[in-house]
């Protein structure tokens, strides 16, 4: 798969994984209703859904906290013709964060680490976000040129508007519009804590992915993902918005290709330029993938 030029609209799926279960990684959460994608997930896997669907390039993006998976998955997207960037995992609480960070952008592969995550949601502490320790790794990832991916629960929404406020120099991305529960119509409470991006939207983008599981995985239809989306355009503006599918994960609720028509059919409305900012610009600015971006002249 070739890459194109900045200004082809190159279709980027900004937030997709891979995971081996016996590989000894954190993946006990792949029972009972998940059991159906308890099991490998690699590149081969995924390019006939990518051709189907004309994506051109992918940001692969951590499954679990831990550094091991970060190294191999620079690996990867080095070997991977479509994988365009990685959002891995680096402890941010290790006071040699800042070296750890550069070692990793030393190797051969280390232009494919474009950006950083923690699974905050397994933390107790709904303020994780704001502790100094955390504060100082988030700037060490800013001042490397790493992006920040948060995937927030909804009580930890709040310190997410707080961090982005606390640290305007730092390119946050927001994953799969915070999870609202689509399937019990949680609308107005995830809204009202969504607004308070509104303000800080210049550094902030928010992926238009994982929605299809926070809905009915039976029933749910493009409509009921709809409003959600149109409010995150709202908040964010289209221009801090971009596309993700969230495969394999979403693969217990739909397809990849309907994953893709579902949020085409939410952005109908729109014009040929703004969904080519949600589908391309707007990963490729965000993440500053090395085998699209430049920086404006």
């Amino acid at each position: 798969m070739s890459s194109p030029v900045i200004g082809s609209s190159p279709v980027i799926d900004a937030h997709h994984h891979f995971w081996d279960p016996a590989s000894g990684g954190d993946y006990g959460w792949l029972s009972g209703p998940f059991a159906p994608i308890n099991r490998t997930f690699e590149p081969d896997d995924l390019r006939p859904a990518l051709l189907q669907n004309g994506i051109d390039g992918t940001v692969l993006v951590q499954t679990w906290n831990d550094l091991g998976e970060t190294r191999d998955f620079i690996r990867t997207a080095a070997a991977t013709d479509f994988v365009a960037g990685v959002v891995g995992w680096i402890d941010l609480t290790d006071p040699d964060v800042g070296e750890t960070i550069a070692a990793l952008q030393a190797t051969p592969e280390g232009k494919w680490l474009v950006g950083v995550r923690h699974l905050i949601q397994t933390e107790n502490d709904p303020n994780w976000l704001l502790r100094g320790d955390v504060k100082r790794g988030l700037r060490a990832g800013g001042a490397a040129g790493l992006a920040y991916d948060l995937v927030p629960n909804l009580p930890q929404l709040p310190s997410c508007v707080q961090i982005v406020a606390a640290l305007p120099e730092q390119r946050f991305v927001l994953d799969h519009i915070a999870k609202p529960e689509i399937r019990n119509g949680g609308f107005d409470e995830w809204a009202a804590l969504m607004r308070g991006f509104r303000a800080e939207r210049g550094h902030v983008w928010c992926k238009l992915s994982g929605m299809v599981t926070e809905a009915n995985w039976e029933s749910w239809t493009p409509a009921d993902l709809k409003p959600y989306v149109l409010e995150v355009l709202d908040i964010f503006g289209v221009e801090r918005c971009m596309f993700g599918t969230d495969w394999p994960v979403c693969l217990v609720a739909a397809s990849y290709t309907r994953v893709v028509d579902a949020l085409r059919e939410c952005l109908v409305d729109l014009s040929s330029d703004e969904q080519d900012q949600i589908f391309s610009r707007s990963a490729i600015e965000a993440y500053r993938l090395p085998d699209f971006y430049s920086a404006a002249p």
